[in-house]
């Protein structure tokens, strides 16, 4: 859910990272927060309890443009991928406005990758949300695995109707980050624009 700060003029937006554990959620926010220049970015902060780390940072997106005469801020959050910090993930996905769904593609998880997503699903009922209504695209990561799953597969399990955009992605080397982030970016902002 946008917010909007009228002293500053600008439009808030949220876009959460989800997905199974250690598919690369945290890798792609430290990539962007490492290539967005300093003075259209915030300080990157990371909430860590004993067991689990959630990070999030804000940036002023440099080409995306103004909406209405107002600047655009987006807000770029980890869930935790262990499904045991289900009601973290769940808060962190309060007032949503894109996903990018970021998938292993490990060939032992494939059924993490499919399980995350039907998490994802019931904790946007949670909210009275249908995936569907949430700005979404699949980064699938670990494209450099030597072992790495087909992406026909993984769309037959994780987009089988062909709904989602797809990214294929190595975000250690900064391979496929910034296309899903623009991307859902670009659904959020056409969603407003819809609104208005």
């Amino acid at each position: 859910m946008s917010t909007i700060n009228f002293a500053v003029r600008e439009i808030n937006f949220k876009i959460v990272y989800y997905g199974p554990g250690l598919s690369g959620k945290t890798t792609n926010l430290k990539q962007i927060y490492e290539q967005v220049p300093a003075e259209s970015k915030g300080e990157m902060v990371s909430l860590a309890t004993e067991d689990e780390r959630t990070l999030f940072f804000d940036f002023l997106p440099l080409d995306l443009g103004k909406v209405n005469g107002f600047k655009t801020r987006f807000h770029l959050y980890t869930v935790p991928g262990q499904v045991f910090y289900n009601s973290s993930r769940k808060l962190i996905l309060r007032g949503v406005d894109g996903v990018v769904f970021v998938a292993d593609s490990a060939p032992d998880r494939l059924r993490a990758n499919a399980e995350s997503l039907r998490n994802l699903r019931e904790n946007l009922q949670e909210y009275n949300l249908r995936l569907a209504d949430v700005p979404t695209v699949i980064q699938v990561n670990k494209r450099d695995l030597p072992d790495a799953l087909p992406m026909e597969m993984i769309n037959a399990v994780l987009n089988p109707d062909g709904r989602f955009q797809v990214f294929e992605a190595v975000a250690s080397e900064f391979k496929g980050v910034f296309e899903p982030l623009r991307a859902v970016a670009t659904m959020v902002l056409e969603k407003l624009a819809q609104k208005a």
